[in-house]
């Protein structure tokens, strides 16, 4: 299949409201055109539909709706990739000028994993200093050491609007 045949039909499927895509935050029009887009089902209900495997997944789900709510929240949204290659699923810019990297992850479960994910968001802090760091999870108890800089926060009470303040604000 053509690259071109491909970029249609998934312009096709956000024309119908099947897809939302996310572009890769950088300032350079270039790069953003060269890296691939994410694709997202616009429904967490959905993903069974794009992924075959038979298998519960959490984490997509969750950054799914995660994806969704900063829309609704009229967020700017694109995904960062740091130099070092790590990737982190959201930068969001809130209308009311309050800027967001968002991690999703379903649960920690294990030390890997924890450093994976703090491991991304630390990179992406250091390119983006100004911005809050988030891990939003199902299962925050699950998350043992967390780097300076980098807040942990219940889905159920992100999606609530419920999080905690940012450092430095009451």
């Amino acid at each position: 299949m053509a690259k071109d045949t491909l970029h249609d039909y998934l312009a096709h499927l956000e024309d119908a409201f099947l897809v939302r895509t996310l572009h890769l935050a950088t300032d350079s029009e270039r790069r953003r055109m060269v890296n691939p887009r994410k694709a997202y089902p616009i429904d967490p209900g959905l993903i069974p539909v794009y992924d075959r495997s038979g298998k519960a997944n959490l984490g997509h789900a969750l950054e799914t709706a995660v994806l969704l709510e900063l829309d609704r929240r009229g967020a700017e949204t694109a995904y960062v990739k740091t130099r070092e290659g790590f990737e982190v699923d959201f930068l969001a810019r809130l209308p009311g000028g309050e800027s967001l990297l968002i991690q999703c992850c379903a649960t920690a479960g294990d030390a890997q994993t924890e450093a994976r994910e703090h491991r991304a968001l630390a990179a992406a802090s250091a390119e983006h200093p100004a911005v809050r760091a988030l891990v939003v999870t199902l299962a925050p108890e699950t998350f043992r050491a967390v780097p300076p800089g980098v807040e942990v926060v219940s889905a159920a009470r992100w999606f609530l609007g419920e999080e905690s303040p940012p450092p430095g604000r009451h």
